[in-house]
């Protein structure tokens, strides 16, 4: 298949070069993204007068014909195509003519690809935050059931004060419902601006109707400046930062979950269905899923900072280095959509075991806050309340001996301020239901945390229609700020759709 700057070469490009330049092994999942693209620029070359009516209807034709025949499987893309672009415009030319060789008029590939890439993006991000919130309402459904298990909190490992289990998970649940933010501030900045009609980075002489396109497309406004509408990349470094963070966030779960099943605590069962065996050991159950996910993090990494020392050092407008952003963010957008479809199924059918959570609470020593706390309340100073529990801790352990299982005789030895009423106050599930504090792990304050969350779920997305305001940076107080001209009419336009 020729390539679409032939002309100003002199001898045909070295077979190697075409292999190493050519991109469409990864830029072909864009292919409904650059037949959305096409079918909105040319029906607006058309409204400008600047083809005829009939070249777009035959360009119309002839690109849903082609996006038909693709999801028939009629039609494959030619992995000898120099990229999707080149396929699907050669495509369209074969089938209806010099119409085709019309539609690139106005447009280069800079902007093209431009805007493929923030739609595809668009789809990925809808979908990844679909995902996302199942996630959290996955937790929050085991929170729910989990809100009286009585488990050991940790600080550096260590058993540390008790919490439930409902607690722990919902703490997962608020970091998620952060990245699910992230994603859609991502998205949100990426929508403002739509960089077709940038042209290979200086514009046309075209009379272009660039806020037509935009709103047919679902941005916002078109880009301000040409040059940056084909240079930049922000939109997928962001995008990715927010992916990183959520991949962050699974590791840490899926490290809670590998501890977790081990018999070195077992207080969680995983279903069959998500374990591997051993070819050895025939006692072994894996959760290879949640190691996956903790290896597979650090592949996130690797593609976020791909694009960050790719944009770091290259001058304006478009350098052949920009066509690198796409593995590295497709990478990280499939690796993201292939955990959150792994591990969501597996919390969903985990089954905790609240016998054992409560066992190792009652063993370590977890309710010493809560004696010091105790003494403190019937006149003893913090600091002396503290260092008198500190020595019945360091007394029990040499005995054996749980705080619950000192006689009143005993504790009296220690103060004589320890009453009957110690018991219920170093109770765990006493322990867990005085901490009152907003955002506790008291049951009453999970099922709330339960109920708030599955509340911002629920929440539509922040409004973008009939706006003053284009969604750039320039919002709230600053926004009379923004240096975007709204078209005739006083607003920017809503988004529309073909």
């Amino acid at each position: 298949m020729p390539q679409l700057w032939q002309g100003r070469a002199s001898k045909a490009v070295d077979s190697r070069v075409n292999d190493f330049n050519s991109s469409i092994r990864f830029d072909a999942r864009m292919i409904e993204q650059d037949i959305q693209g096409s079918l909105v620029h040319s029906a607006m070359l058309g409204r400008q007068g600047i083809i005829s009516r009939q070249d777009v209807d035959d360009i119309h034709k002839g690109l849903h014909s082609i996006l038909d025949d693709l999801h028939s499987g009629a039609l494959e893309i030619d992995p000898n195509a120099e990229d999707v672009h080149t396929f699907v415009e050669q495509t369209l030319t074969a089938r209806v003519g010099d119409a085709g060789k019309r539609l690139h008029t106005g447009r280069s590939r800079n902007d093209q690809v431009a805007l493929d890439i923030r739609l595809n993006l668009r789809a990925a991000s809808e979908h990844i935050q679909g995902q996302i919130k199942e996630l959290i309402t996955v937790l929050c459904d085991q929170a729910e059931k989990g809100a009286g298990y009585v488990m050991p909190g940790y600080t550096h490992l260590q058993r540390a004060q008790p919490v439930t289990f409902g607690h722990q998970l919902m703490a997962y649940a608020w970091m998620l419902l952060r990245d699910l933010g992230r994603l859609q501030d991502a998205t949100r900045r990426m929508d403002a601006e739509c960089p077709l009609g940038s042209g290979a980075l200086a514009g046309t002489t075209y009379p272009l109707d660039r806020f037509y396109t935009a709103e047919q497309l679902g941005f916002a406004a078109p880009c301000g400046n040409s040059i940056d509408g084909v240079s930049d990349r922000d939109f997928c470094i962001e995008l990715c930062s927010a992916m990183a963070t959520c991949m962050m966030h699974l590791s840490r779960l899926s490290e809670e979950i590998i501890l977790w099943c081990s018999w070195e605590f077992k207080f969680i069962e995983l279903d069959d269905a998500f374990t591997t065996g051993s070819s050895i050991m025939p006692q072994k159950k894996n959760p290879d899923v949640t190691e996956l996910i903790r290896g597979k993090t650090g592949r996130v990494y690797g593609d976020l900072n791909t694009l960050l020392v790719m944009m770091k050092g290259i001058p304006l407008a478009y350098d052949k280095d920009m066509q690198e952003d796409k593995e590295a963010i497709f990478d990280a957008v499939d690796t993201l959509e292939l955990c959150l479809r792994t591990v969501t199924p597996m919390l969903a059918t985990m089954t905790p075991l609240p016998a054992n959570m409560r066992r190792a609470a009652a063993k370590g020593f977890i309710n010493a806050t809560d004696c010091a706390d105790y003494l403190t309340k019937k006149g003893m100073p913090f600091r002396d309340a503290y260092k008198c529990t500190g020595t019945m801790v360091a007394a029990c352990i040499r005995e054996g001996k749980t705080l619950e299982e000192l006689t009143l005789d005993e504790f009296k030895q220690y103060s004589d301020l320890f009453e009957d009423d110690v018991y219920t106050a170093i109770d765990l599930t006493t322990c867990c239901e005085g901490r009152t504090s907003y955002g506790g792990p008291t049951k009453a304050s999970v099922m709330k945390q339960v109920a708030d969350v599955k509340g911002k779920l629920a929440e539509p997305a922040r409004p973008d229609e009939g706006r003053t305001c284009c969604g750039c940076p320039f919002t709230g107080r600053r926004r009379k700020l923004c240096p975007h001209q709204p078209p005739a009419g006083g607003s920017f336009p809503r988004r529309g759709s073909l």
